[in-house]
């Protein structure tokens, strides 16, 4: 494997979100959200470009079988046949529109040439925050990726302090903040330390960004309110840590966040939405976590979690958990289904 360009991710990531051809590890890309027709016509004049999609994605088109369906980074390649055209293209990749534009099909998956550069290209899509579907074989390349510089994009190990400063929050006015940086990723984690060490392990939370519950008071969610009582509870204990990490969406993104509640309006949990859009149930990396108390000298803590994933991914990454504290709020009339969905598919302990 080759040695990782730092800035090779981010050029490419650029590109995706232009409607430009990248390359990973030599096979040509262009992404189906950010392309149109003449776009798509320069790319591929012969309109043979089969198109690239996730195993959860082609479960509707009963493409796959459940097991490469339920892994995340499997991918399908469909041929381009004469109907898949841009309009066809986009209904494939975005399941917003199955209601409203019915697929024509029929559909037939092609074997993929490197399956390794396929799931790298499924699992590319989710760090740039964009639906995982790709038209494959073109001309045109703007910027290129290898396997090594998407490896160390998510590699959590390069993550390191910036700076840090006393921050007074509402309910626990004597707390630090401290902001972390990768040179491979764009997105800044935080941790709010509160209190002072008093030599036992710490009360921690990992919170994952949710502009809209934390920010907008979103009531589809409990994640504001979750929130506030985590930084209250860690005050109220006389020590501990809130971990602010960048994974907003359980790791998709804003935008396929949004996509996903669309999905949820026409009937779908939660679950149901992310792995019809081509996603994990949950693709947060625990790891950038672990990283994080690591950093911060904290190798044993009180984890305050219902989710049975965080405590697994902090004890995996060398983050030992010596206790699980409960963290549960009341539901209101628009999370009760959400909260019901954690409960019953996720495994979360409510």
């Amino acid at each position: 494997m080759s040695h990782p360009d730092s800035k090779a991710a981010a050029r490419a990531i650029d590109a995706l979100r232009r409607g430009w051809p990248i390359a990973i590890a030599g096979q040509s890309l262009l992404a189906v959200e950010t392309a149109d027709p003449l776009r798509l016509a320069a790319f591929d004049p012969e309109g043979l470009a089969p198109v690239l999609i996730s195993a959860g994605r082609a479960a509707t088109l009963k493409l796959t079988n459940q097991l490469e369906a339920a892994d995340p980074d499997a991918a399908v390649l469909v041929e381009r046949a004469p109907w898949v055209d841009f309009a066809a293209a986009t209904a494939l990749a975005d399941p917003q529109f199955d209601l409203a534009t019915p697929l024509k099909g029929p559909f037939r998956a092609l074997p993929l040439p490197d399956p390794a550069v396929a799931a790298a290209a499924i699992r590319f899509a989710r760090i740039a925050g964009m639906l995982p579907a790709f038209f494959v074989g073109g001309t045109g390349v703007e910027a290129e990726v290898s396997l090594a510089d998407i490896a160390a994009h998510e590699n959590a190990e390069a993550l390191a302090i910036a700076t840090r400063a006393r921050l007074p929050v509402a309910g626990a006015e004597n707390a630090e903040i401290v902001a972390f940086r990768s040179p491979h990723a764009a997105g800044e984690h935080v941790a709010l330390l509160i209190g002072q060490p008093n030599g036992q392990p710490p009360l921690v939370r990992l919170h994952s960004e949710c502009l809209t519950g934390d920010v907008l008071g979103s009531l589809k969610c409990d994640c504001g309110p979750q929130l506030h009582a985590a930084i209250h509870a860690i005050a109220t204990s006389g020590w501990g840590i809130l971990l602010y990490l960048r994974q907003e969406g359980r790791g998709i993104g804003l935008v396929n966040k949004l996509r996903a509640y669309q999905l949820q309006d026409q009937g779908f949990d939660t679950v149901d939405a992310n792995t019809r859009l081509g996603f994990a149930i949950d693709a947060r990396d625990f790891g950038v976590a672990a990283r994080m108390l690591t950093l911060l000298g904290q190798d044993k803590v009180r984890l305050l979690t219902n989710n049975p994933a965080k405590v697994a991914g902090l004890d995996a990454a060398g983050v030992r958990v010596i206790e699980r504290v409960a963290h549960s709020l009341p539901p209101n009339p628009h999370n009760e289904r959400y909260l019901a969905t954690k409960r019953d598919r996720t495994g979360h302990q409510l």
